[in-house]
């Protein structure tokens, strides 16, 4: 059905008011072939009107600006064997991609808590699945990270879920828009907060962290074998000239990847850099500590025989998944747990590169609480 009120667009025509010329809006003018900046990208940005567009971009393996590709969806919905007129709590709400899928599972008579700290992108993503059909009755939005897991269940008077999902990368939207800081491909505030109204930004935390402190997260978070050099340089560095942007930082980085024949071409620095910025978001963030906090009650907030998933990119958050698992198998609290990880298959790691790191483990709750 055709809009009889369309929105202009930069390859459409504005409608003119009474007793006005017709005038034309222009594309915005950029450099090269297409768009590179963010806000340039009017096609990703409008993708109900570029639906042709959109859809060549994603076959060639792309992910579109401002948008996310859920990853291993498949083999989530299998692990989790939804079935109508169960809770679900998707811990990560993200761009909303699996919690679509899994509502689509679990309705009619379902409820899905969908956690997200996000101020920016968690309303967006509602509005999307109210727009999909998923009212009140069945999406519950919390605006939380996974370590209130407990106090979330809680506050809407649910004493545990069927099913959990905990996708722990960051989403798209968030690494492509440089106003987040998340990425050094585009010059922005170095920031890498999930919430940016609350904590220091990156920028404050490497203005305050000691260099031991530093080193540690760098080999801690990035498994970064010159974490000492670099911490030592940057605490150096920052007395003369706080890092502010992403550019300054990354610039800064290579600089040093260099003097110290740390690297032997941009390509392989862009790498040790991004695992940099990888380092200082979980530090940010404290990454680490939620998903401990979020593992420690996982147990106690999964109706019997209930199931969870969780979706990990970096050794450390695959091995603190892991050895909770076993653990919480030792000790009775889950029936069964996966003993290898699920990877993506061939064809997904060709449709979206971006899921190259990602490990999937599992865990089933006991039927029975076991005896004190």
């Amino acid at each position: 059905m055709t809009d009889p009120n369309p929105e202009p667009t930069p390859e459409t025509p504005a409608e003119p008011s009474v007793g006005e010329p017709l005038r034309r809006v222009r594309r915005p003018r950029y450099s090269g072939k297409n768009p590179r900046r963010f806000d340039q990208k009017y096609k990703e940005h409008q993708p109900e009107k570029y639906a042709e567009d959109v859809a060549r971009i994603v076959a060639s393996g792309k992910t579109l600006a401002g948008t996310h590709r859920p990853i291993l969806v498949a083999e989530i919905l299998e692990v989790l064997a939804l079935k109508p007129g169960e809770v679900v709590v998707d811990c990560t709400l993200g761009f909303g991609g699996h919690a679509r899928d899994m509502l689509a599972r679990i309705t009619p008579g379902g409820r899905l808590l969908g956690f997200d700290v996000d101020p920016f992108e968690q309303p967006r993503t509602v509005e999307r699945l109210r727009a999909a059909g998923f009212g009140e009755d069945v999406f519950v939005p919390v605006r939380s990270n996974f370590a209130g897991l407990a106090a979330g269940l809680g506050a809407h008077g649910l004493v545990g879920a069927d099913a959990i999902l905990a996708d722990l990368g960051v989403s798209s939207m968030q690494i492509d828009d440089p106003s987040r800081g998340f990425t050094f491909k585009a010059d922005g505030p170095l920031d890498l907060r999930l919430n940016p109204t609350r904590g220091r930004s990156a920028a404050q935390w490497l203005a305050e962290v000691s260099e031991t402190e530093l080193a540690e997260a760098l080999a801690e978070n990035a498994d970064e074998p010159a974490a000492a050099l670099l911490a030592k340089e940057i605490v150096r560095a920052r007395s003369g000239s706080p890092f502010q942007g992403t550019r300054q930082f990354s610039g800064f980085l290579h600089e040093v990847l260099r003097n110290h024949r740390l690297t032997r071409d941009k390509e392989e620095g862009d790498a040790r850099i991004r695992r940099v910025f990888q380092a200082l978001r979980i530090a940010v963030n404290d990454e680490f500590g939620a998903l401990e906090a979020m593992l420690r009650q996982l147990p106690l907030c999964l109706n019997p025989g209930g199931r969870v998933a969780i979706l990990t990119f970096h050794s450390g958050e695959d091995r603190r998944v892991k050895k909770a698992f076993q653990e919480g198998e030792r000790a009775g609290l889950y029936d069964a747990v996966s003993d290898t990880v699920i990877r993506p298959g061939p064809e997904e790691l060709r449709s979206n590169p971006r899921s190259s790191s990602a490990k999937l483990r599992w865990a089933m709750r006991a039927m029975e609480r076991p005896a004190v």
